[in-house]
């Protein structure tokens, strides 16, 4: 059987974080039984409870519809959650068991959900890495699968979708880009050099078609333009966080890109706990975060973050964050300040409204963690 490059690269370091955990996991969280927290009407709705300060368990995805819910992959809880403008979380999408039964709201269930994105009509679209499935939640609550059962992903991460309904996927373990039709065809775009991707784990897509990678092992952001030329945008390769223009800017295990007013394009640096901006020239700056893990509410880089993930910017030009580590859902707003959406800091899958201006609990995490959940 022929091994390609990435994933080679895959079973390497799925082997050596195994490993790892074995002998030196920093890291216990106890899963919540999602159940009690979320009891539903019989029907598969959720009703939420009147809790104050609800909880994600290691949220890697987020996206944001037009009304300004934002939509979570809760990927430790195996749920897609909701956050209303108002503030109020509760269970869109998931019984919290793992599985992937289709069916509506809590009657369905997910395998570590990990990308997610909505598209105009309020339909949501998941990455189901566990289950290597390209998964829809129609704005009821129904859940589907688009992708997948006949075509063969391999832990896919990110999910974009375009103005006619093209669902763009990361499929980091096969190294592709895939595009799936409203349909359900699926069709791979062209690689580097007309190869393939180290461990692609975001994606994103313009209104005018260009397409940006973040290609996770290869520290570069990569750009697939309307001719389907595939050529690095952002990035020197190795591991940094300089600033500057194309090549001479640095990345550390980039894992989420998304894009915002202006084809400004925005990228989760995971390891170096920022998020950077990077203009339509291709000049790479720091939006947020001091580059310490943390979780401090602030402008510019004086705030923190701790294995930021999925990204999602509204048409005001906020950026969201789904800070992995510190089980928070944050907003970073145009002029760099961070504040939190939701999550008390603690892992669990408590739903209610969230309380502003509180004070999250730090989580203790190392560079180990962050790589379990991109290696899942």
């Amino acid at each position: 059987m022929k091994v390609y490059p990435a994933k080679q690269s895959f079973y390497i370091l799925l082997l050596l974080l195994g490993v790892a955990g074995i002998f030196g996991c920093t890291k216990t969280i106890i899963k919540p039984n999602n159940n009690n927290n979320n009891p539903g009407n019989g029907n598969g709705n959720p009703v939420t409870p009147a809790d104050t300060l609800p909880s994600f368990y290691t949220p890697t995805g987020v996206a944001v519809d037009a009304a300004g819910n934002l939509f979570v992959a809760d990927y430790g809880n195996n749920l897609i959650r909701k956050i209303t403008p108002a503030g109020v979380v509760s269970t869109f999408a998931g019984s919290g068991t793992q599985g992937s039964i289709n069916a509506k709201g809590l009657l369905a269930s997910f395998n570590l959900p990990k990308g997610i994105a909505v598209d105009a009509s309020g339909n949501v679209y998941v990455a189901d890495a566990g289950n290597d499935l390209i998964r829809k939640i129609m704005a009821d609550g129904t859940v589907s699968t688009l992708a997948g059962a006949d075509s063969s992903f391999f832990a896919p991460a990110g999910v974009a979708v375009d103005a006619v309904g093209n669902v763009y996927v990361a499929d980091a373990g096969n190294g592709l880009i895939r595009m799936v039709t409203a349909a359900g065809k699926v069709s791979a775009l062209p690689g580097p050099a007309g190869g393939l991707f180290q461990n692609p784990t975001g994606v994103a897509v313009t209104h005018t078609g260009n397409i940006f990678i973040a290609n996770f092992l290869d520290n570069t952001i990569y750009k697939i333009d309307a001719l389907d030329s595939a050529s690095v945008f952002a990035g020197s390769g190795s591991q940094g966080a300089d600033n500057g223009t194309g090549a001479s800017a640095s990345f550390y295990y980039p894992n989420s890109v998304a894009v915002g007013p202006g084809d400004t394009l925005y990228v989760a640096d995971g390891v170096n706990n920022l998020i950077r901006k990077i203009s339509p020239a291709g000049v790479v700056s720091t939006l947020a975060g001091s580059g310490l893990a943390g979780a401090v509410d602030s402008t510019g880089v004086n705030a923190s973050f701790d294995g930021p993930s999925g990204l999602a910017v509204d048409a005001a030009g906020n950026v969201y964050v789904a800070d992995s580590n510190n089980n928070l859902i944050r907003k970073i707003t145009p002029a760099g300040k961070v504040t939190t959406v939701a999550g008390s800091g603690k892992a669990g899958a408590q739903n209610g409204i969230a309380i502003t201006n509180h004070h999250p609990v730090s989580v203790e995490s190392t560079r180990k963690d962050y790589l379990r959940i991109w290696y899942r």
